[in-house]
């Protein structure tokens, strides 16, 4: 019996008819972009994360990249983030001419050691941007005070987090800007490419719907050097409908993620640790073992999916290799050996997470 990482699918087949009906609106209005449903999307995901302003952009690293811009962070500066993210935190930084410093994680989980943060900043430092990895924030109350401490900005990479909560609010609207991903495996996803800014900054909500549009804030006027990243009226029409289900989306996941945690608690596997403060919504399941590559090994071959993230570290990676491969990260060099994510989507059943269990514990 095949077990996939995530079931989009089953998902459209529980939405189709209002999805196809939004879809379809779309098509007969004969407007795709920068319409009226990007606009009534913005609107509910700005009510739906308790911040000020939404803009839409073309993709997740669309939005970081914006928001670093927008910061006016460039070249010479430096960006705090993690090196056990995907490749688009990092180039976000890069893209700008600035330098991304990365900083060990915590091993229990995944995300930025607050402990190890403050010795790595500088003079040139101009913000940190933590990523709230697998769907669980980061220590935010201890970062935005160093943040303040150190007149930093505090950019959110919300890719995986759509939905979680630290303290009670929402990740994304604790910073400065809180970036998000679309991407169709998301919690939140699109059927395509998408992504979204938050902040509670005019200044900064004017620059960012400046960027995404080629500079301009009125027709054929240009202010400013910037980009074509415009999330297209279909994708957002489909994101309208998505988002009044997101809760339950998240708390299907929540629901997995115990089955496993039952499953496996008295298992040599070391499930996800819940932080305190955090509402964790699952985007993956990741669990940890010395025998990683055995377990994958033995759910491949029960035609079971299983994913790694991240096998390479950024600082390993070829394109940052030269620049940071002295640098010494062990606790992320070791979860990079260690840590597997098994299937997590909201319509996985009881059975077939027993299935997959059977596979670790025996």
């Amino acid at each position: 019996m095949k077990i996939s990482m995530c079931d989009m699918a089953a998902q459209y087949q529980s939405l189709k008819d209002e999805i196809n009906e939004s879809v379809n609106n779309v098509l007969q209005s004969g407007h795709f972009i920068l319409g009226p449903n990007v606009k009534s999307f913005e609107k509910e995901a700005s009510d739906y994360l308790g911040v000020k302003h939404a803009i839409s952009v073309a993709s997740g690293t669309d939005a970081l990249h914006l928001a670093v811009r927008a910061a006016g962070i460039g070249e010479g500066d430096e960006v705090i983030t993690t090196a056990f993210t995907f490749i688009g935190t990092a180039e976000a930084i890069s893209y700008t001419g600035a330098r991304p410093v990365f900083v060990d994680i915590d091993p229990l989980t995944y995300n930025l050691d607050i402990k190890q943060i403050e010795a790595a900043i500088t003079p040139n430092t101009k913000a940190i941007m933590p990523v709230h990895l697998f769907g669980q924030a980061a220590d935010l109350k201890e970062i935005k005070f160093l943040c303040e401490k150190n007149n930093l900005f505090l950019i959110e990479d919300c890719a995986q987090s759509f939905g979680s909560e630290y303290a009670n609010k929402k990740t994304g609207s604790h910073g400065d800007f809180g970036c998000f991903s679309f991407y169709p495996s998301k919690n939140l996803g699109a059927y395509g490419d998408g992504g979204l800014i938050v902040t509670d900054s005019d200044e900064f909500a004017e620059t960012i719907i400046g960027l995404r549009n080629h500079g301009s804030m009125q027709p054929y006027m240009h202010n400013m050097i910037g980009y074509n990243s415009r999330l297209d009226e279909i994708q957002a029409a489909i994101l309208r409908v998505k988002l009044k289900y997101i809760d339950s989306f998240n708390l299907q996941r929540q629901r997995v993620a115990d089955r496993y945690k039952q499953q496996l608690k008295d298992t040599e596997v070391v499930i996800p640790y819940v932080a305190d403060q955090r509402t964790h919504v699952y985007h993956q399941y990741t669990i940890r073992s010395e025998k990683r590559d055995e377990i994958k090994d033995r759910l491949t071959a029960a035609e079971i999916a299983s994913a790694i993230y991240y096998p390479i570290p950024l600082h390993r990676q070829p394109v940052y290799k030269t620049q940071y491969n002295q640098q010494s990260l062990p606790d992320t060099d070791q979860a990079s050996l260690q840590v597997l994510s098994l299937p997590v989507y909201p319509e996985l059943s009881d059975q077939n997470i027993d299935i997959i269990c059977s596979y670790l514990t025996d």
